[in-house]
């Protein structure tokens, strides 16, 4: 297809200009470029599809260079960016230099969060709002979009009740496409279900009245009884009921691939005064049949190739297996082995790999949705009643849970372990999704155990010893293809490390994946006369202090490697052990992330920049043989 209005939209002002036809054919260039794009990488690709027609009809109708838009867990944002000034850098989207995949106020003034975790839109807009109206700008407009997976989140519900309180006039849009990543789960989502199902009913241009009007009865109803039929009738009707008694007036549903019908009932609600909910129904994937089909395998899908009506006719897949398989199969093992074992995920099932898990051990396996705080404290009481639960939730994810991890889980002693997927850099997802504080936060809870396996070999053997330990563990790995070091079995004791090779110049200690680097730098060093060996930490708490500190004591310098903060990370924690012991450490250097957010790109590429690859260990670990002491 050949675009013909795309590079003519330069800021959604000119979508006014277009005729209806136009509108139409826009859209349909929308998701062109959106196929285009995700031939040539991977990227977020279903959600996008399904909200290009909301997003012209919000751009249609309100002005957000003054008005306040946020895209709730922002890896639909691809059509705002496409008609917000950026369609000639859409090509560059998830690499290294290029657009974000997510809202980026550095890229637009469009952009006002970064916004990559779910259910802190209406939270935000409504803080925009009670900001505006109190900065003396009370004209501004407010409006969040957030999706029926994200909607159960705890925050959610926080911020309506409080919307409710302060009576602000808000808009909320919810888009129900019956999906998170994967299909939503819940309670909350069998009440949207119901509106799928029942008549449309819009609360402003039905008059309930009408139809009490209509019914036989006997007598005049009292004012109550109106009031308690027209409650029941809306929730028989729909199930906006719940909205209702939360304080916001429930409208929809909405059809989300109208665009008329859209821009026509964004223009209605737009002059409704207090907190509005607007329901809009599309369909993740809507316009190519592929990821209609298959919304899941097409929410983020590996770069495929498509013919002329529109069938994908190969897609490009890896024969490299990668961490997240691995910890996978460790946990189906465990599953096996243990029937006190069970699983809990918070909406990430397809992306933590356990499907398999799922169908085959439907009883222990528990998808709770996007609410990583109540999965932690669930899981918590779980491990009180004797079992051995497992929580496999991202890095990133897991942050939001902290305070259970202290109070339901590190406070008790209890024995819940954690698989921190995505530990380190999550390369094209950016900032919003690197897990590069874990080491940081999970090792200041006393009675937590942290680990990371330094390679493919580490994996198993470290979940076993979790399983098996009285206490809360914590295991994290990387968002990469799995490597392993040839080298004797050594197994898996509480705070005990392993050596790798010992060096008389300098030491390698390793905290994480990067072991297999050490490794790679170790040999090239070696074969340069630098005697350096290389230490497989396993664990940042309990430390080995033992051969770590004889590593500080005997050798010309030891250089700590880790894929986390250098802000309380593993390396900190060694420098905290020695000063305790009163060991010197002139001779330490600690390598990690950098106290800064690290922008998208590939890993390696990413690694490269803050001298976490091949090259740059070496260099570092020649400096300081050269000068005996720490590089600065």
């Amino acid at each position: 297809m050949k675009f013909e209005l795309l590079p003519r939209i330069q800021s959604p002002l000119d979508l006014r200009s277009l005729t209806d036809q136009q509108l139409v054919q826009l859209a349909d260039e929308i998701r062109e470029a959106l196929c285009n794009l995700v031939q040539e990488r991977s990227a977020h690709f279903a959600s996008n599809l399904g909200v290009v027609e909301l997003c012209l009809a919000l751009h249609l109708v309100y002005d957000f260079s003054k008005d306040r838009l946020i895209w709730d867990t922002g890896h639909q944002i691809y059509p705002h960016k496409l008609i917000t000034g950026r369609f000639d850098r859409f090509s560059t989207i998830r690499t290294k230099g290029g657009l974000m995949g997510f809202p980026n106020p550095h890229e637009s003034i469009y952009d006002l969060f970064m916004t990559g975790h779910a259910g802190s839109s209406v939270s935000t807009v409504l803080g925009l709002k009670a900001g505006d109206d109190l900065m003396g700008e009370s004209g501004r407009k407010s409006v969040a979009v957030i999706g029926d997976g994200a909607l159960p989140s705890g925050v959610v519900f926080e911020a309506m009740n409080n919307a409710a309180e302060l009576k602000k006039d808000l808009l909320v849009i919810l888009n129900d496409n019956e999906m998170g990543i994967c299909p939503r789960v819940g309670g909350l989502a069998r009440c949207l279900d119901k509106a799928r199902t029942a008549p449309f009913y819009n609360g402003l241009k039905r008059d309930v009245n009408w139809l009490l009007n209509k019914l036989p009865v006997v007598g005049k109803p009292s004012r109550d009884a109106i009031g308690q039929f027209k409650d029941a009738l809306k929730g028989f009707l729909h199930g906006g009921m719940l909205f209702e008694e939360l304080g916001f007036r429930y409208i929809g549903p909405v059809d989300g691939h109208d665009l008329f019908g859209l821009r026509s009932a964004l223009e209605m609600v737009k002059e409704v005064s207090g907190p509005v909910l607007l329901h809009v129904f599309t369909q993740k994937g809507h316009g190519f049949e592929p990821a209609c089909e298959d919304p899941v395998m097409f929410h983020a899908p590996p770069p495929f190739a498509r013919n002329q009506n529109n069938e994908v006719v190969s897609v490009k897949k890896t024969t490299s297996r990668a961490y997240t398989n691995v910890m996978s199969d460790a946990i189906y093992d465990a599953m096996h082995a243990n029937p006190k074992v069970c699983v809990l995920t918070a909406a990430m099932c397809e992306g933590n790999k356990l499907g398999r898990v799922r169908q085959e051990f439907p009883d222990r396996f528990f998808d709770t949705g996007i609410c990583e705080a109540h999965t932690v404290a669930f899981a918590g009481g779980m491990a009180k009643s004797g079992l051995r639960p497992i929580v496999n939730i991202y890095s990133t994810f897991l942050q939001r849970s902290f305070d259970h991890i202290f109070q339901e889980v590190a406070l008790q002693n209890l024995p819940v372990t954690f698989c921190l997927d995505r530990g380190g850099l999550a390369g094209p997802d950016g900032p919003t999704h690197h897990g590069v504080f874990d080491n940081s936060y999970m090792r200041i809870f006393p009675n937590m155990t942290v680990m990371a396996p330094g390679d493919e070999l580490d994996v198993g053997p470290m979940l076993d010893f979790a399983l098996t330990h009285t206490g809360p563990t914590s295991i994290r790995y990387p968002k990469a293809n799995v490597e392993h070091v040839d080298r004797p079995e050594c197994p898996v004791e509480l705070g005990k490390a392993e050596v790798w090779r010992w060096g008389e110049d300098g030491m390698f200690v390793a905290f994480g994946s990067l072991f297999t680097t050490c490794v790679a730098a170790a040999e090239k060093l070696r074969e340069e006369g630098l005697d350096v060996g290389v230490i497989n930490a396993r664990f940042a708490k309990p430390l080995d202090r033992k051969t770590i500190f004889r590593a500080i004591e005997e050798t010309g310098f030891v250089i700590t490697v880790e894929e986390n903060s250098v802000c309380g990370g593993f390396g900190a924690a060694v420098l905290e052990a020695a000063n305790a012991a009163s060991v010197s450490t002139n001779n330490v250097k600690c390598l990690g992330i950098p106290d800064r957010f690290i922008e998208h790109g590939e890993r390696e590429e990413l690694l490269e920049d803050i001298g976490l690859d091949l090259e740059n260990l070496v260099a570092t670990a020649q400096a300081m043989s050269d000068r005996g002491t720490l590089v600065e």
